[in-house]
């Protein structure tokens, strides 16, 4: 212990009296051991950081998806959704389960206000779940109680809990929320209890719920399609396993009341019989809850933890060829050490002990780093979102993940230095320092090779995914985005009946227009690249049911494909001529009709959606160019355009008729669009006070929310490229610099015997762009060979992209030569008498 403290205040000494040497290998250590702990700080939360629930190893998911949403009757191999009535004969008849939850598979906005409160109510986003939710979970009420199965039931007083988040920052843990009334969606909800700090649902999703409510309440908030008498699939399951219960029998067991289930549904096909034996259930651990962020960003957090790594590599051959010439300076040291008895094991030793105080020292300072780049990073991936469930305070797991990463990157750049020092010659201190360090300056070189090869290889990655970005961002989508102001609105949520709708939209269609700035106005089901489509089977006149007669719908007013910019080509678009009581039109994209009139004009044809008896239930009046509405990787899907109002009576009666509630509106605006907010809000309070807006956003932004993943890639991977591009630069400089100083006796004899500056200069830039050469040699076939595992990440972009490539090898070769060429001109500027002087 006393030679440990000894060799530690030695290392202070030394660190001490090199200032820049210190500072600089503390910030290179500090950027690298920071950007590995700020993504092991999002690994830690998404992948491997358990549910706060009691014993969470016990849990399993039915299923091994995230399918968030409904879906129809169709059937799959692997389920993941189920709908309520499955839901409850798997929990009454698989004992092998102690307790079995079910919960919405997404988080809808409502709206809520206080009962007494004179303020307008406010968007809210809530789940239904099962009654015995937080019993499975194992989760107790902070303040009151929870949902408990006896408010499960419809003839029980409607309850929920909120979030303590909700509690906290919109009614700053007012302790009378608790036993008060709040309207949700004009029907009234005692709020039982608070759920406890941290807990923020079962899946780990931005903007999680303000509050639960049980499943039983949910036909009497969703009127319109009740989904919990249907058939729909919307809900995932958890389940509790028995202690000593196996998962493998488990599953076999469920997959088995799955096919019998579905072997005793009315009206099964032979077709249906015959794909009973691949109905099956898998199922997952879920102590780390559904996997919605897990799923959304695994391929994106593998590539992050792998660039970051590439760069704490690169920063440790710099701090690692620091550390060689710093330990070339003073190897004269070293050897009379040496000379005069000291063991090498411990000359060694104190070598580590410096470079493992340097790393611990990079490592704090790291610490700092990652908490400001994960919250930059929060902020790039989850762009739009008003709450996302991480913190980015370093965590117990984070700080020893920090602590071990530095302990292991001390010992890592600084065996190498500590062995070449300790092993000096003796003799050495008696020549002078000027000769043998042949085998220190291969090594220094040696690293700054593979500095430059890992820098290829980073800055490839970066050009790939940024060339990928700019392709996505830059394409034709099909609509403008300039002077575009959307405004997303739910009437259900402020009590509007479909009979009150034609109203409502008549005073949109008058009001909106007459706001100061606003061009045009329209509204529709949902907007261009929201995120939502909504899809259905379809039938056309005159023509066989085929397999793939499915095809995208979205309903919407008058002046929309004005107001958006999308262009007609042929025909009219919907207007105001198309009432209830006109003729039921719609309105085709170009994929639309080379899809299902390949060889036909399909104006003035008829189709309808379900099966042929309605098939003559829309005739087409219009063609209009293609235009992206979910997915922006994709061509644009085979789409129809509906006039609001105009139901066939097959639809009245179905789930469809909640596609006659507007999810946005759409102005095209003079000027700048966020200008317009305060005058849309007011206007549409004048109309409704209780119209509830749920989020107002240029169509730009709209867009861009759409590349939060591919621009948290690409930023970062920039940044990592630029940080590894001046890592590897300082790093040549160094062994440039340090080269230049060893031969400057032999460049004093050289310009004394004729050599001139341009000659010097050259000579020292051969050196630099040997190393650039291997270095690129190495590092071009990693970066060839990397890319491809990038190649389901790209978009309009080749992994072997000419222009990426000679990019990188340009600014790679630029940065090299100007970070020798300063000591190189600084070592033709040597005078030749000092020169031939220096030892």
């Amino acid at each position: 212990m006393t030679s440990l403290l000894h060799d530690l205040r030695y290392a202070i000494r030394q660190l001490r009296n090199s200032p820049s040497f210190t500072a600089i290998a503390i910030i290179t250590l500090a950027l690298g051991i920071g950007a590995n702990t700020a993504i092991f700080t999002l690994v830690n939360a998404v992948m491997l950081k358990s549910l706060p629930v009691t014993k969470p190893k016990e849990l399993y998911r039915l299923g091994d998806t995230f399918e968030s949403g409904i879906e129809g009757n169709q059937r799959y191999g692997s389920w993941s959704l189920y709908s309520y009535e499955f839901y409850k004969l798997l929990r009454d008849h698989t004992p092998e389960f102690g307790d079995m939850a079910a919960f919405q598979s997404f988080v809808p906005s409502f709206s809520g206000r206080r009962s007494g409160d004179t303020e307008p109510a406010q968007p809210y986003a809530g789940e239904f779940v099962s009654g015995n939710y937080f019993r499975t979970l194992g989760i107790g009420a902070f303040a009151g109680r929870m949902i408990s199965p006896t408010d499960d039931h419809p003839n029980a007083t409607p309850v929920m809990v909120m979030s303590y988040r909700t509690w906290q920052q919109r009614f700053g843990l007012d302790p009378s929320v608790v036993g008060s009334t709040f309207m949700i969606n004009q029907l009234p909800y005692t709020v039982a209890g608070i759920a406890p700090p941290g807990f923020f649902g079962e899946t780990l999703r931005s903007d999680p719920p303000d509050f639960w409510m049980p499943l039983a309440t949910e036909p009497a908030i969703n009127k319109e399609i009740p989904l919990l008498n249907s058939d729909f699939k919307w809900l995932y399951i958890i389940g509790r396993v028995k202690p000593g219960a196996q998962p493998a029998r488990v599953q076999s067991e469920v997959t088995l009341e799955l096919q019998q289930w579905l072997g005793s549904q009315p009206n099964l096909t032979g077709q249906d019989r015959a794909t009973l034996a691949s109905e099956h259930i898998v199922l997952t651990p879920a102590g780390n809850g559904v996997g919605s962020l897990q799923e959304q960003y695994r391929v994106a957090l593998r590539f992050l933890v792998t660039i970051a790594g590439l760069v704490l590599l690169i920063a440790c051959a710099n701090v690692a060829n620091l550390l060689l010439a710093r330990g070339a300076s003073a190897r004269s040291v070293s050897a009379i050490r040496i000379a005069l008895g000291a063991q090498r094991r411990r000359l060694i030793r104190s070598l580590l002990t410096e470079s493992v105080l340097l790393a611990v020292i990079g490592g704090l300072a790291g610490l700092f780093v990652a908490f400001a780049g994960t919250r930059a990073i929060l902020l790039l991936a989850f762009r739009g979102s008003h709450f996302v469930p991480i913190n980015p305070m370093p965590s117990f797991p984070v700080l020893a993940f920090a602590f071990a990463l530095s302990l292991v990157t001390g010992i890592v750049f600084g065996v190498a230095p500590a062995w070449m020092t300790s092993h000096s010659d003796p003799a050495e201190a008696l020549r002078g320092v000027g000769r043998g360090t042949s085998d220190r300056s291969l090594s220094q070189k040696s690293l700054v090779v593979l500095q430059i090869s890992l820098s290829v290889v980073l800055l490839v990655g970066a050009g790939l995914v940024t060339r990928t970005l700019q392709k996505l961002e830059n394409q034709n989508f099909g609509f403008e985005t300039q002077g575009r102001l959307l405004v997303n609105v739910d009437p259900s949520l402020a009590g509007y009946r479909p009979e009150k709708l034609f109203g409502l939209y008549q005073q949109l269609e008058q009001r909106l227009p007459q706001i100061p700035g606003v061009v045009s106005a329209s509204y529709s089901l949902y907007s261009p690249m929201g995120g939502s489509n909504w899809a259905d089977d379809i039938s056309i006149e005159g023509r066989p049911r085929g397999e793939n007669f499915n095809a995208s719908f979205d309903r919407i007013g008058p002046q929309y494909f004005k107001t958006i910019g999308t262009r007609l080509l042929r025909g009219r678009v919907i207007g105001e001529e198309d009432t209830p009581t006109s003729q039921p039109v719609a309105v085709i994209n170009e994929t639309f009709a080379r899809r299902f009139f390949p060889k036909e004009d399909p104006m003035g044809k008829h189709f309808g959606i379900g099966d042929a008896t309605h098939a003559d239930d829309f005739e087409i009046v219009g063609i209009v160019e293609d235009t992206k509405y979910q997915d922006a990787r994709r061509p644009a899907y085979a789409t129809y355009f509906l006039p609001f109002l105009q139901m066939t009576k097959h639809q009245e009666a179905s789930w469809l008729a909640a596609s006659q509630y507007v999810g946005s509106i759409e102005l095209h605006v003079a000027g700048k669009p966020e200008n317009l907010e305060a005058s849309v809000r007011r206007t549409l309070a004048e109309i409704d006070p209780n119209l509830v807006v749920l989020d107002v956003m240029s169509m730009r932004e709209q867009l861009e929310r759409t590349f939060n993943q591919e621009t948290l890639i690409a930023r970062l991977t920039e940044l990592f490229g630029l940080l590894a591009l001046i890592v590897a630069c300082v790093g040549l400089y160094g062994v440039t610099a340090y080269s230049v100083a060893r031969r400057t006796n032999e460049i004093g004899i050289r310009m004394a015997l004729g050599a001139d500056r341009m000659n010097v200069v050259r000579m020292v830039l051969r050196g630099t762009l040997l190393q650039v050469g291997i270095g690129l040699a190495i590092g071009m076939p990693v970066a060839l060979a990397s890319s491809r595992l990038l190649a389901n990440q790209l978009y309009g972009v080749k992994t072997y992209d000419p222009a990426v490539l000679s990019l990188a090898v340009f600014v790679l070769t630029a940065c090299a030569l100007l970070a020798g060429f300063i000591p190189a001109r600084r070592a033709a500027s040597v005078n030749p008498m000092d020169a031939l002087r220096t030892e």
